[in-house]
């Protein structure tokens, strides 16, 4: 029993107050330390990770309709400013992959932290719709270092049906910081402005920077691959790789649908007959909260039924969602909201979870050519909805959200293999 004991409190995936640092990683392929089960500490970090690095992404959308007055935008120019975080995402995320193959992990996950709080901040001078198009698309060039990396962090740390819990944590943190960041900053608006709620903001990025700094554990069975060329053959793997290119298909669907919506929704209850206020529109978003919930029971889903038959449902439901935002009551589009975000929640953490299972080799750059493909989606969710949304209001919208959930369908029944998450 005291043998146990003292190796759980050397174990620096139970004991998270181990310093040990990067550099104390695995080097010896022929030498395989032992998985163990994540503590609840480790949850709650990895949880936090993904709150904190989507703290920021979108919470813009919540004072939208208050930036085009200020910064005197169009309707366009306003989904530009929320896509140039994500069109940084995408562009960034197979390189800071590649990059993070080579150097490590926790490092990695803390300093793309400590970076995003300083563009943070700099939002708040904007003296343009073009100047926080600038600093928007800065956040965008830190994110892929947490997410990525994060995700690859779990696939090397763990196995099994522990990696299919941890994702759901850390969707489900991402998804409470989608969230929070709405929310806060609606509500910082009506009390100190935006600009004042953007330092706040930059504050919070550099407490999870601390936070994660000092929980999460370091690398134990990380293995450094600085070949270059190797990565360009890894990379080419990738691209032939069905599991993958399924993946990043479906993920451009996702959040096309996600960013699209949320986006021009804002806009759409902000004017006649709904007119809500910024904190009004903050409040809406607390039907993300669903998705805090229901994450993580995914996980039982995804054990049961496997990947592909649980994305078409959820694909499914998502759809029912947003039919239902066409309806007048402002209490049938909030449930219509909650509906299509639950849907795009779980189609997330089984194609999250897809690539971790599926893919063994360079699960980094994996993640990272994964969300490259999901927020160039994101991009042009912002970009065409946007259009769309000039011409023919909230009705047309939705017509175009719909057609890409039907893509999203054919995506994942025919493109997806059927597999089901290991198990202990």
């Amino acid at each position: 029993m005291n043998n146990t004991n003292n190796e759980t409190k050397n174990n620096p995936q139970i004991n998270h107050h181990s310093r040990a640092s990067d550099t104390e990683t695995v080097t010896d392929p022929d030498y395989q330390l032992p998985f163990y089960a994540p503590s609840w500490i480790l949850k709650l970090t990895i949880c936090m990770i993904g709150m904190f690095a989507f703290l920021q992404v979108y919470s813009i959308q919540a004072i939208l309709p208050v930036l085009m007055m200020d910064l005197s935008a169009t309707e366009v120019q306003a989904g530009m400013v929320v896509g140039a975080t994500v069109m940084a995402i995408a562009i960034m995320s197979p390189f800071l992959g590649m990059l993070s193959d080579a150097v490590g992990r926790k490092s990695f996950i803390v300093g793309a932290l400590l970076f995003l709080a300083i563009p943070t901040a700099l939002i708040a001078q904007s003296p343009s719709i073009g100047w926080m198009g600038m600093w928007r698309f800065m956040q965008g060039l830190s994110v892929p270092g947490i997410t990525v990396v994060t995700i690859a962090y779990i696939g090397e740390e763990f196995e099994g049906s522990a990696v299919t819990e941890l994702m759901s944590f850390y969707v489900s943190g991402s998804v409470l910081g989608g969230f929070l960041g709405r929310f806060i900053l609606g509500h910082l608006h009506e009390l100190i402005g935006w600009r004042a709620g953007y330092y706040v903001m930059a504050a919070m990025t550099l407490i999870g920077a601390l936070w994660v700094s000092k929980m999460l554990p370091s690398s134990r069975h990380f293995m450094a691959n600085p070949n270059f060329r190797s990565a360009m053959q890894t990379l080419g793997e990738h691209l032939t790789n069905r599991y993958v290119v399924t993946a990043c298909l479906l993920g451009a669907c996702v959040l096309f649908s996600l960013v699209g919506c949320f986006t021009f929704i804002n806009l759409h209850l902000a004017g006649t007959p709904y007119e809500l206020s910024t904190g009004a529109l903050a409040n809406i978003f607390a039907v993300y909260l669903i998705g805090v919930i229901i994450t993580p029971l995914s996980t039982t889903l995804l054990r049961r039924f496997g990947s592909a038959r649980t994305v078409r449902v959820a694909v499914v439901i998502s759809m029912i969602g947003v039919l239902l935002t066409l309806v007048t009551p402002l209490w049938g589009i909030i449930v219509g909201l909650a509906i299509m975000s639950s849907g795009v929640f779980v189609t997330q953490a089984a194609t999250i979870s897809y690539i971790a299972v599926n893919v063994k080799k360079g699960r980094s750059l994996a993640s990272g050519l994964y969300y490259m493909g999901y927020y160039a989606g994101g991009t042009m969710g912002a970009w065409l909805c946007g259009i769309v949304y000039a011409r023919g209001q909230w009705s047309l919208t939705v017509w175009l959200l719909l057609f890409v959930q039907v893509l999203a369908l054919l995506i994942a029944s025919v493109g997806m293999v059927k597999t089901r998450a290991r198990t202990n």
